[in-house]
């Protein structure tokens, strides 16, 4: 929901930190109004929920339109948050919120 709602603010977010998501709509981020908040994706590859294939799409969606992306996969974590992960989104909101 994050990627979606969040490049659609009128005010921009300092950054976007999303856990084991997807991108719900490409079409919606082409919106000459979207602002383009730096994005991290971190996703365990053996999510049964949302599959790696997501993390990939919207990665690929988000970087076609602009956004600065950096990414992280946690080898055998399901849809859950890792300490790797943790450390990660920490330190990505430290920089962006600086």
């Amino acid at each position: 929901m994050a990627l979606q709602v969040g490049p659609r603010r009128p005010r921009p977010l300092a950054g976007i930190v999303g856990y084991s998501g997807m991108l719900a709509d490409e079409a919606l981020l082409a919106d000459p109004t979207t602002t383009r908040p730096p994005i991290l994706l971190i996703h365990g590859d053996a999510d049964p929920m949302i599959p790696l294939a997501g993390f990939h799409q919207a990665k690929a969606a988000l970087t076609r339109q602009g956004f600065s992306v950096e990414s992280h996969v946690s080898h055998g974590l399901g849809h859950s948050i890792d300490a790797a992960g943790l450390d990660l989104g920490g330190g990505f909101l430290g920089r962006v919120l600086g």
